[in-house]
């Protein structure tokens, strides 16, 4: 007779299907991070502290981490806007666009920086329309933000369109018919439903910015204490042969990227805590 932590077993196999999981994860992630944070270990402490707070190396984490919270947060309001209308809304040409949303999921990211590049350069379509202005788009931070918006939209649509899509506009009507105006119904009914989602987005977005590169070595212009990203400069010191600066300055990149998703999970957490106790 089976136990009844068997039954309790969704899938069979429980022991092998966990060696197999803890075995992909330590080849795939953890083994390449000790890796990673061993080779920058041959630097001395001087060294190492040196290497990773160089006015240049400095200039490319700021501007790593700025352009990609901007571009995570124009996201979020982007996002929100077109899985409304996806979910709430039918007019020609939706499943087109509903399709064209995961398109930079399938496009290589060189493409997508080539592309960008050439309508936002200063003799391109858009960009053009900007020089006379005197607003530079592409080779400047804002180029590069444009880039990390086209990257990190499907993250927000694809977290926050199911979460729409299970919630019932029986809801927000019964809201208009006690009186709420549109605006109050949005906000004290749907919006904190859709608060854990937009949080996934965003960190999801945030993440793949922060560590982005095929899509913006090319609008950047790469311009070191400009707009030399830090994956880039990871890049050159590869091609230096100083393999250990490069992991320094990788070791940095991942602890203030996993800090900076700790606290988004954090603040998930408490506000799905905050949700369910109402």
């Amino acid at each position: 007779m089976a136990s009844k932590g068997n039954k309790d077993r969704v899938l069979p196999g429980f022991r092998l299907t966990l060696g197999f999981t803890v075995l992909y994860l330590s080849l795939i992630v953890l083994i390449p991070i000790a890796v990673l944070a061993l080779r920058s270990g041959e630097l001395s402490a001087a060294q190492w502290w040196n290497t990773v707070t160089t006015p240049r190396v400095m200039a490319s984490y700021k501007l790593s981490l700025m352009t990609s919270l901007f571009a995570a947060l124009a996201n979020l309001l982007i996002g929100l806007l077109l899985a409304w209308v996806l979910v709430r809304y039918r007019f020609p040409g939706k499943k087109m666009i509903d399709g064209l949303i995961d398109l930079p999921f399938a496009l290589p990211t060189a493409v997508a920086g080539i592309a960008l590049t050439t309508i936002y350069a200063p003799n391109g379509w858009i960009g053009s329309l900007f020089q006379p202005l005197g607003l530079k788009i592409a080779y400047s931070p804002l180029g590069i933000t444009i880039a990390l918006i086209f990257i990190g939209l499907p993250f927000v649509v694809r977290t926050v369109q199911p979460v729409l899509q299970d919630l019932e506009a029986d809801m927000e009507e019964a809201a208009v018919l006690l009186g709420a105006y549109r605006w109050r119904s949005f906000r004290k009914v749907i919006l904190p439903e859709l608060v854990p989602s937009l949080l996934t987005g965003f960190a999801l977005a945030f993440a793949r910015g922060i560590g982005e590169y095929g899509s913006v070595v090319f609008i950047s212009g790469n311009m070191p204490m400009k707009t030399e990203i830090t994956p880039l400069l990871i890049i050159t010191k590869l091609e230096q042969y100083q393999y250990r600066e490069a992991a320094a300055i990788a070791v940095v990149l991942l602890l203030i990227s996993f800090v900076l998703l700790l606290l988004i999970n954090f603040v998930q957490r408490w506000s799905n805590r905050r949700l369910h106790s109402v």
